[in-house]
């Protein structure tokens, strides 16, 4: 049987036109080349470069100071003074910090029982310490079941406070923000939030109170996170492998040299005077914790990050959660950088290495050309010099600066060295929305205020790993690059 030649299977008019537009867009592609694609790809290297060149001179300092505080750094007990609180027999319980617990919550149906357990399981003396429910839930069911568990726990004995709000103004923030104004809160020293999903041990307030009890000049004490389903899935598992540098690199090494870190919305205790002195809870940004650690530390208060006190919570076990989350994280720090880069610049409270500190290496280098970088330069810019041969990248780079600054990030996580293949693909496919999200903030464009509660699992992981999950519904292609 003779073969069909494309004449037989196309008319000829239509072959004709497509090798005639076929040869008109090489024609066009040969005339722009030269004159305007080579030139612009050359400035988009040199500038890709010189953004590569800071994040790897920002991981290797952070490198060689986080293997300095582990080989000859002092634990905080040493750099910091610290006692266990002891009772007094004039003065009782009174000589206890008055401990208040904010629980903020949304629609948290899987996790709410989890969260208030943990809280009202903290050990602390019964008569200095209160526990503050912030339901935001607009599910009337969900809201109903939150306060049957308040009032579960208030029948044995413990000082539970559930507070509701006829709006969401501010989000958490604004949560926050409310359940400071309570009256009861103007008796409270000091301040413990968790987020919903969030367990902390019952002894979390023996380790972390006494530092703002014996050292004045400390504002926060921030504990590490644990997460309890990062083998849930490979998803997870790189979630973990970024987060674990973040605490344990770069939290370290902000402790350690400048007692400045980005708060981390959940898992830590703040003096309230600090907390008041540095404006209050703000709702401008979706980084309300960052906002008020920037703020906190501009009036000169210091940071304390506990590395060996973790608290379980869960991570993002879907995409599309994991994607709303990212898009916060990446476009709130951007906005925030471009809202208090010139009061950070003018303040005269901290020195001049603490700014440069603040502005370069917490917000620029690692909020802003992080992100921007990696989409341009390894998923635009590598891949079009395979098309233009013209333009060359140099092998240190293209291979060495990349490798260099994979390697450094994946000893945070040393059981999942064999994943990082997988971790380098995940992170290029995340850094399209994270750097849409970053140009959002910094523009303040649309979306710059979204925000989007982070799905919680909660027991209904166990169910899950137990037997056969239900079947989610499927979303559109459109969705993914929202």
């Amino acid at each position: 049987m003779d073969r069909f030649s494309s004449s037989t299977i196309l008319p000829e008019a239509f072959q004709g036109a497509k090798d005639d537009f076929t040869m008109q867009l090489a024609l066009v592609w040969n005339q722009i080349k030269a004159p305007l694609i080579v030139p612009l790809l050359r400035i988009t290297v040199f500038l890709c470069l010189i953004m590569s060149v800071m994040m790897f001179i920002e991981r290797v300092y952070m490198g060689i100071v986080i293997t300095l505080v582990k080989l000859f750094g002092r634990k905080p007990e040493k750099r910091y003074k610290w006692e266990p609180m002891k009772d007094d027999i004039e003065l009782g319980n009174s000589s206890y910090p008055m401990v208040l617990v904010q629980v903020p919550m949304y629609n948290e149906r899987e996790v709410y029982q989890l969260s208030i357990g943990a809280a009202c399981g903290l050990s602390w003396p019964s008569d200095r310490i209160i526990i503050q429910v912030l339901d935001d839930s607009t599910d009337p069911t969900i809201k109903e079941l939150v306060q049957l568990e308040c009032q579960r726990w208030a029948s044995k004995g413990v000082n539970i406070k559930y507070e509701v709000r006829d709006n969401r103004n501010g989000y958490k923030a604004g949560a926050l923000k409310e359940g400071m104004k309570r009256s009861y809160v103007k008796q409270c020293d000091c301040v413990a939030i968790f987020d919903a999903d969030f367990q902390p041990e019952p002894d979390f307030l023996w380790r972390t109170v006494p530092f703002l009890v014996h050292n004045p000049e400390l504002a926060l004490i921030q504990a590490r996170w644990k997460f309890v389903n990062a083998d849930e899935c490979l998803m997870t598992r790189m979630q973990e492998m970024s987060l674990d540098y973040h605490f344990t690199v770069e939290q370290e090494v902000g402790s350690s040299t400048y007692a400045f870190f980005g708060f981390n919305g959940t898992a830590g205790v703040w003096r309230i005077s600090a907390l008041n002195e540095a404006g209050g809870w703000k709702d401008r940004t979706t980084v309300e914790d960052m906002d008020l650690a920037v703020r906190a530390s501009l009036k000169g208060w210091k940071f304390l990050y506990l590395s060996d006190l973790k608290v379980k919570n869960e991570l993002p076990s879907t995409f599309k959660a994991y994607r709303y989350q990212q898009h916060r994280w990446s476009c709130g720090p951007a906005n925030l950088f471009r809202k208090m880069a010139m009061e950070i610049i003018n303040n005269k409270k901290v020195s001049l290495w603490k700014k440069i500190h603040v502005i370069y290496s917490f917000f620029f280098v690692r909020k802003v050309v992080a992100h921007i970088n990696t989409f341009v330069f390894y998923c635009i810019v590598l891949p079009a010099t395979v098309l233009v041969p013209e333009v060359v990248v140099p092998k240190w780079g293209a291979v060495y600066i990349p490798s260099i600054i994979t390697i450094l990030n994946a000893v945070g996580t040393p059981r999942s060295l064999h994943l990082m293949v997988f971790w380098i693909l995940f992170e290029n496919v995340m850094s399209l929305h994270r750097t849409k999200a970053t140009i959002i903030g910094l523009l303040e464009a649309s979306r710059v205020n979204e925000w989007v509660v982070t799905e919680k699992l909660g027991d209904a992981l166990k169910a899950k790993a137990g037997g056969k999950a239900p079947k989610k519904p499927r979303f559109r292609i459109g969705d993914r690059y929202e």
